[in-house]
């Protein structure tokens, strides 16, 4: 089906359920994957990339994987920080609901695999993990970029890895642009023809919503 992909809220292509050997924190563990989602014959260079070039999240708190398909990144800060709780969060119900499935199988009961709107709108994260959507075109993009980055708490980093030739260049300039004032911007490791960009909240004032003056009504 043509307008079936990866970011679709229901797939209508068939599951094809499959199991595949993947690594996990430095393990190799058998995960499910299905059609429908991104990436499930492998995990994709990216999200190696991603995984390879980022220091291990905090230990406790709330941490986010924006985008996260069927659990690689979920489920890799969830193996290293068993004491913090991660939120695992997708349009694509198939995808959560193998992300679910993997977490179960692999002892991890600090996974909340959930749609955007069920986060509640207090949480910040000590940290954001994401090999984000690139193909759901440049809007929505940079609305989900928005959306999530001013919900870090202060000192807190967003962790991005996005293929060189799909315009990493161009969305480092327009994060660098938009999240100017309280917020750096800088591309932290390259690999395999992706980069991984790294955006840091810095100090706040109480009281203050985080929202840089670009966003701000």
């Amino acid at each position: 089906m043509a307008s079936d992909h990866y970011f679709s809220t229901e797939p209508a292509s068939p599951e094809k359920l499959r199991r595949i050997r993947v690594p996990i924190a430095g393990h190799e563990v058998t995960l499910s994957t299905a059609g429908g989602t991104f990436s499930p014959e492998r995990l994709d260079a990216g999200t190696s990339v991603l995984l390879g070039n980022t220091p291990a999240p905090p230990a406790e708190g709330d941490l986010l994987d924006l985008g996260c398909g069927w659990g690689p990144i979920a489920l890799t800060m969830a193996t290293l920080s068993p004491g913090a709780t991660v939120w695992a969060v997708d349009v694509n119900e198939r995808a959560l609901s193998l992300v679910r499935r993997n977490a179960q199988e692999l002892g991890l009961h600090n996974v909340r695999a959930v749609t955007a709107a069920q986060i509640p709108s207090d949480i910040r994260f000590r940290t954001i993990w994401s090999n984000p959507p690139i193909r759901v075109g440049k809007n929505e993009l940079h609305g989900l970029l928005e959306t999530w980055i001013p919900r870090l708490e202060a000192h807190a980093d967003a962790w991005l890895v996005v293929q060189r030739n799909l315009g990493s260049d161009s969305l480092q300039r327009w994060l660098a642009t938009v999240f100017d004032a309280g917020y750096s911007v800088h591309r932290a490791a390259t690999g395999k023809g992706y980069r991984v960009l790294k955006v840091r909240r810095h100090g706040s004032a109480p009281g203050d919503s985080g929202v840089p003056a670009a966003l701000a009504p």
